[in-house]
């Protein structure tokens, strides 16, 4: 007696090896391109469940395309379902949709058995991301800080004896908000600056609370660079 192991009630397109083949080189695919994406992290919101998803989201576009095949009404069946899905789900940094889209993309090719073009796009892709990480491709040495300023809401205009200080101290600076805090009884004065060379966030701080009556001064340095 033989029996058959193609999958023919459901498409008659593919059969458990290629089920096995294309989940399996989805896994590893989508493996690699996970371990370059924390090879090449850099801020402080690495997210162990955002690589896990990255292996499951990989292997699981393998596995619908794998459903969705040819045939045109399944497609657009599968549409309608996954339209009702919502993500809310914020993503930090712009690479991380790159990431998505690209073991979505591994996926694909995998689920419609272009098992070559899977391995060389994993292979070339992820070459220049560590690349990109090594050299350090297209970085922009201007390290900018934010000034942050708290002063006594009642007692007068701060804003021109904050700006001297920051005349001498900065390159260049910016207001670019100003909110009430404490119950209104403080002001907070926030500013994005480039300080001058030799010039110290801690020697900036001492100088605001020089005049802003002992309140909150801060400074945070590389905050392009960081997560706020």
């Amino acid at each position: 007696m033989n029996l058959d192991f193609g999958i023919t009630d459901l498409s008659g397109t593919f059969s458990v090896m290629d089920v096995v083949l294309s989940l399996s080189l989805a896994f590893v695919t989508s493996l690699v391109v996970a371990w370059t994406y924390r090879a090449t992290h850099r801020n402080i919101s690495y997210s162990q469940s955002y690589v896990h998803t990255l292996i499951i989201l990989g292997m699981l576009i393998a596995l619908i395309m794998l459903v969705v095949g040819s045939n045109i009404a399944r497609a657009f069946a599968l549409v309608g379902a996954l339209s009702v899905v919502r993500f809310r789900n914020a993503i930090k940094e712009t690479r991380d949709v790159g990431f998505i889209f690209l073991v979505m993309a591994l996926g694909m090719a995998c689920g419609t058995r272009f098992y070559t073009l899977a391995v060389l796009a994993t292979v070339v892709i992820c070459v220049v991301v560590l690349l990109m990480h090594r050299f350090n491709w297209f970085a922009l040495n201007v390290q900018r800080q934010v000034v942050k300023v708290q002063v006594p809401a009642d007692e007068g205009d701060y804003t021109g004896a904050i700006d001297d200080v920051l005349i001498v101290t900065t390159e260049e600076f910016e207001l670019i908000s100003t909110e009430s805090v404490r119950g209104g009884t403080l002001l907070e004065l926030v500013y994005s600056a480039r300080l001058r060379k030799g010039v110290t966030p801690g020697a900036v701080i001492e100088r605001l609370r020089a005049l802003n009556a002992g309140q909150k001064a801060t400074v945070l340095t590389g905050y392009d660079q960081t997560d706020m």
